[in-house]
């Protein structure tokens, strides 16, 4: 029986022997390969940098141009790639192990459900994995770097969070330390060279599949020595957002220092050009690797696509730079793709976004998307150009905010619960920077509908230099004034709409709405003056979405034809304020 067994493959390799092997790769099913950047925005230019990986993936397929993430965060945008799920249902919220970041909970609960674990196990693929996997993964409380997870037939992962030198690599969970030397120790660069030894050593009678998660361009942002004095002259981009007060927006939004300092613009505008060199980089990664698959005959039967877990911001409302925001240089990543039935120099403006690429490789793989619980849709149908697709016009954002029980030594007018503080006394986030968004695009809205989970409102606009708890105490009297509002409302025998308005009039809900197509930097918030009927619609649909799973997160949106609006159900809690997804308190 194994004489027997090893036969086809003795042919196989006869075959190829004999120059046969375009044909065994044209009846294989497809490879993929993912190449997934650490914080590279959309809005900023930040793939200027990157003429190779333009003119070899965007010009040879097709460019999305509304691609989003479902949370402005490595740890949770990086599960939402692997489980094709929303956070509230892969229940990684922040960057660390006690927000489910690589924990044991993760590696019991999700990574067997990944999309590369069913890739291994269900569609007869060989994986790849090389780079930065979650923030948290090698931590000694959830198993080390031994711990290689379920699908991955080649292992190498980066300990923690994104480095460039001095780092340890998980090789199929045996530590290999690298130190600081550029030829044999820069990151980018060996995970380049060990995704080549795989092409050149793989199997070749199996479909590949690859996932290479590069550091840059995340801090510290040290670009090859070749590339250290390149873009001299750039600086980051100045937008009518830039070195603004955020008006009317969230506290932790308005308490930046506007104008920014000098050396503020200073630090941020360094940081902005170094982002741009350690692109370069990856620049050269992706083109080795598409003229490697090329020289081995396999290009033509690749799927590479190329994206990032989150966008980034440089000075946009005076923040000095991060990410974890609401708007879209925050949210908004590049989605390029090229591949077989894939028409080149192709722009799609659909709404789509991370989760949708699980579901989009399992589709490539012939396997049946009705077996797996993933909220995102197939792109294939966008990608080969059907026109006869039913498409999404809304996807849920949402973010658990971060803070320090402690007062932050460089911000202590702020007192606790803030963190990621910059010397100008300007914090990036906090715990009640908690919220749940709606991106809503259709042929005739371009909106952004968006609330927190603080109830810091108007009635704070006064006293944001204020902590965080003091915030919450301040607006303590809001809950009664929200019961009686909501159960006149609950009991009249014709609902008024009009109710969330009155509301944010007293201070009770903080709501930041944009009209993206008359406002596309965000500099209005258009809370208090949109259509009131628009406004409750919106709230419904957040909260439905916020308790979505699977195929409940793809029902029609509030300006599709299908959808339906029952103003009543909005009430359902009786009467207390709408459940927001995550609640830590102070």
């Amino acid at each position: 029986m194994a004489r027997a067994a090893a036969f086809p493959r003795c042919l196989s390799l006869l075959l190829a022997l004999l120059g046969f092997s375009a044909g065994v790769h044209s009846a294989r099913k497809p490879n993929v390969v993912l190449i997934v950047t650490d914080d590279q925005d959309a809005c900023l230019g930040g793939m200027t940098p990157l003429k190779k990986t333009s003119a070899l993936i965007a010009e040879k397929g097709i460019s999305f141009s509304n691609a989003y993430v479902p949370s402005a965060l490595c740890c949770p945008s990086r599960a939402s790639i692997l489980t094709g799920k929303y956070p509230h249902n892969h229940h990684v919220v922040n960057n660390t192990l006690e927000g489910n970041c690589s924990s044991k909970s993760w590696q019991k609960m999700q990574e067997p459900y990944t999309f590369p674990a069913i890739l291994k196990s269900m569609c007869g693929y060989q994986t790849f994995f090389a780079g930065k996997y979650l923030n948290e993964y090698g931590a000694e409380d959830a198993g080390g770097i031994g711990h290689v997870p379920p699908g991955w037939s080649f292992w190498y992962a980066l300990e923690k969070n994104s480095k460039y030198y001095n780092y340890t690599l998980s090789v199929n969970g045996e530590a290999r330390k690298h130190g600081e030397n550029y030829s044999v120790d820069y990151l980018t660069d060996v995970l380049a060279n060990m995704s080549l030894d795989f092409l050149k050593y793989k199997s070749n009678f199996e479909p590949f599949f690859m996932m290479i998660a590069t550091p840059a361009p995340h801090s510290p942002w040290v670009a090859a020595p070749q590339y250290q004095k390149n873009f001299q002259n750039v600086s980051a981009p100045r937008s009518s957002n830039f070195n603004i007060h955020g008006k009317d927006k969230h506290w932790l939004i308005r308490q930046a220092k506007t104008p920014m300092t000098n050396s503020s613009i200073q630090f941020l505008d360094d940081a902005f050009r170094k982002r741009w060199q350690t692109l370069l980089s990856v620049d050269d990664m992706v083109e080795k690797l598409v003229k490697r698959l090329q020289s081995h005959g396999e290009l033509d039967n690749t799927y590479i696509f190329f994206t990032s877990d989150n966008g980034f911001h440089t000075g946009q409302f005076s923040l000095p730079i991060d990410k974890r925001q609401l708007y879209e240089f925050d949210i908004k990543v590049p989605l390029l793709v090229r591949g077989p039935g894939i028409k080149p120099n192709q722009t799609n403006k659909m709404l789509v976004a991370n989760i949708d690429l699980g579901p989009t490789i399992l589709d490539i793989a012939g396997y049946d998307l009705n077996k797996t619980q993933m909220d995102g849709m197939s792109l294939l149908p966008l990608m080969r150009g059907d026109t006869n697709v039913t498409w999404r016009s809304d996807v849920l954002v949402e973010y658990q905010g971060e803070g320090h029980n402690s007062t932050d030594p460089t911000c202590p007018a702020l007192g606790p619960g803030v963190t990621h503080c910059f010397p100008d006394c300007v914090c990036e986030d906090a715990y009640n920077n908690t919220y749940a968004c709606v991106r809503t695009l259709s042929a005739l809205w371009n909106l952004q509908y968006c609330e927190f989970d603080d109830r810091e409102a108007s009635c704070l606009s006064s006293t944001i230099s204020l902590a965080a708890t003091a915030k919450i105490q301040a607006c303590s009297a809001y809950e009664s004034t929200f019961r009686q509002v909501a159960s006149a409302e609950k009991g009249s025998s014709h609902m008024q709409l009009g109710w969330l308005q009155q509301l944010l009039r007293l201070g009770g809900v903080f709501v930041e709405v944009y009209n993206l197509t008359a406002d596309p930097h965000q500099l209005n918030n258009i809370a208090k003056t949109i259509d009131q009927e628009i406004l409750e619609k919106m709230n419904y649909r957040l909260m439905m979405l916020q308790s979505c799973s699977g195929s409940t997160c793809r029902t029609p949106g509030v300006f599709d034809p299908g959808y339906r609006f029952n103003p009543h159900l909005m009430f359902s809690n009786h009467g207390a304020p709408p459940r927001r997804l995550f609640t830590r308190s102070l």
